[in-house]
């Protein structure tokens, strides 16, 4: 048996230390300082943009770009059920009306449900599109697990009726596509804003952290200045704006610009792990490895299995429960945001492959430190646990 394998952890094997004593001994530990500009130039340079504003975490990320786009209290948002309800919460903080879309097989926003139900459930006139008497101002889409929505067919829809679209990249840093319309675009340089989360879990971390960017540089710098609490005048302390406290410190930034410098080499990594796993599930009755979309190179940042749910029968929640006794950590996909009890009252459309993933979804291991090994016993006791329950 292996030593535990968590699920996803950080991995510092750069430049962590070095900086981080940097900014310590220089005494920049908070939201200023040269990380933070450094931090934000690297992270342009990456995804191919022109201005990123560093900030507290991927979820201030989102209520930024929320800001921005102009979401105002009676307004709708367009949200996706089958993801972490961190990418549907700012929405209430705004306090806006989210409503419910559907998923696809990538897990992620349905162009096809999200068209019917701007032309079939709302208005389009005079430039705003409408549902129940509201303006629907935006649209959250989620790459769910690094696996990049078809941005075409969104980008398209958002286009005909006026919607602002905020990309949640905060699971899909360096992915991007290879063929179509957007060849070369990275996920959160697609829509109007883009998200990213720099959490312990994420393919790069700075503990907590985040950071947002969107396709007018100018947008960006005044949401760098929203963040640090929209001090129109830093020395008098003058706000003609109601600002917040979502900057990044320095001390994160600097663990950031070590993180980045790695960064190329952890999407390999995902990437070949994947690989691996792909090869030991293939030919596997009782789960599928889940694929990525087409079209695309993605960071592969999560990978999820697909039970057959026809021949195991067993809850989620005991098979985690008999593969952590074997020393492995895995997890389900997520519960739908729309059943929490703070979303149960809002409007659904359509919800079909939502619900059908949320019971099927288990994910398992991938950190970018795991190794062969630790990926085949991962693999072995998977199916050696899914054959015992499907006999029983």
């Amino acid at each position: 048996m292996c030593a535990y394998i968590p699920l996803s952890i950080p991995n510092f094997e750069g430049n962590e230390k070095k900086y981080v004593d940097e900014a310590v001994d220089q005494g920049w530990v908070s939201t200023g300082g040269a990380f933070i500009t450094r931090l934000e130039k690297d992270l342009a340079t990456f995804l191919h943009t022109e201005n990123v504003a560093a900030c507290q975490s991927g979820t201030s990320a989102l209520h930024l770009s929320l800001v921005e786009a102009k979401v105002v209290p009676g307004d709708i948002v367009l949200v996706p059920p089958l993801t972490f309800i961190a990418a549907v919460n700012p929405v209430k903080y705004q306090f806006a009306t989210p409503v419910f879309i559907d998923c696809d097989d990538s897990f992620c926003l349905d162009p096809v449900k999200l068209s019917e139900f701007c032309e079939n459930e709302c208005e389009f006139a005079d430039g705003h599109l409408t549902y129940q008497g509201k303006i629907v101002r935006a649209l959250v889409v989620v790459h769910v697990f690094g696996n990049m929505a078809d941005m075409e067919a969104i980008m398209e829809i958002a286009e005909k009726y006026n919607i602002r679209v905020i990309e949640d990249s905060t699971e899909a840093l360096g992915t991007h596509y290879t063929e179509g319309k957007f060849k070369g675009k990275y996920a959160g340089t697609i829509g109007d804003f883009g998200a990213y989360s720099f959490n312990g879990n994420k393919i790069i971390t700075t503990g907590g952290g985040g950071a947002v960017t969107a396709n007018k540089p100018e947008v960006v710098d005044h949401m760098r200045f929203l963040s640090t609490q929209a001090k129109t005048d830093p020395h008098y302390y003058i706000h003609d704006e109601v600002g917040y406290n979502y900057r990044m410190t320095n001390l994160q930034a600097a663990l950031g610009v070590a993180q980045v410098e790695e960064l190329p080499e952890f999407i390999v990594r995902k990437q070949q792990n994947y690989e691996m796993y792909r090869e030991l599930f293939e030919g596997f009755d009782l789960c599928e490895l889940m694929p990525f979309r087409e079209g695309t190179e993605s960071n592969k940042w999560f990978y999820s299995l697909k039970i057959d749910r026809t021949r195991i029968t067993a809850s989620m929640r005991d098979i985690i429960l008999a593969l952590d006794k074997k020393g492995i950590q895995t997890r389900a996909i997520w519960g739908l945001i729309n059943e929490q009890k703070p979303y149960e009252n809002e409007i659904t459309y359509k919800l079909e492959k939502a619900p059908y993933y949320a019971e099927r979804i288990l994910n398992i291991p991938c950190s970018t430190s795991i190794t062969e090994d630790e990926i085949r016993y991962v693999a072995e006791e998977i199916k050696s646990l899914f054959k015992e329950l499907a006999n029983g």
